[in-house]
């Protein structure tokens, strides 16, 4: 398990992915899928939710999120005027359940506030279905000391436009600055910027 104290001590800066990093992104995606299924079976009278979230939860191990929509369309004759209450809701779902953080993740957090670090997200996808997990994440407290950036603001990873933005927007030293990911293309960012980089699988043990 990755702790504070396997960092280097000149490292001032830790720069995190969200999804699969800080929190498992299957845990909002079911919930969402969830509120979609419930939606569909008050208003539809041959849907059945647990049905239908059983061929989510089945499709979801193989294939995430891809067509997940046209699957269900496909499968379940849903009718294509439902796709905008869908993509709706990845964006403002209110969860039944707060999003929680890796336990090690958070363990890590907490020292890295402890020891008067900087702590940054950095994350991929639509802003708006980004920022509804991140506000629905238990942080303990943590919250108060992040900044949050959106990649999709700038250019795709490994492009390094929004990694360069954030550090030089606060004035952060790239031999100082560590980002943790998950993907070649997180590296790949991180190489580019030259800032360190740390694969984040260690956090899940």
């Amino acid at each position: 398990m990755l702790k504070y104290s396997d960092f280097d001590e000149n490292i001032k800066a830790f720069v995190f992915e969200l999804d699969d990093v800080l929190l498992p992104v299957k845990d909002y995606d079911l919930q969402v899928y969830y509120l979609f299924s419930n939606f569909l079976e008050y208003l539809e009278p041959q849907i059945v939710a647990i049905e239908l979230m059983d061929f989510i939860k089945s499709r979801y191990e193989v294939e995430n999120n891809h067509f997940m929509f046209e699957e269900l369309q496909l499968n379940f004759k849903i009718d294509k005027k439902y796709k905008a209450n869908f993509e709706l809701l990845f964006s403002n779902a209110k969860l039944p359940l707060k999003l929680l953080l890796y336990k090690a993740t958070l363990e890590l957090l907490q020292e890295i506030v402890v020891n008067k670090k900087q702590i940054f997200i950095l994350t991929a996808g639509l802003p708006a279905i980004q920022l509804n997990k991140i506000r629905q994440t238990e942080w303990h407290g943590l919250d108060k000391f992040l900044k949050v950036y959106f990649i999709d603001e700038f250019s795709p990873k490994p492009n390094s436009a929004s990694l360069d933005f954030l550090l030089n927007s606060n004035n952060l030293n790239k031999t100082e600055t560590v980002f943790v990911g998950i993907s070649v293309n997180d590296k790949l960012m991180a190489n580019n910027t030259g800032v360190n980089y740390l694969i984040c699988f260690k956090f899940k043990l």
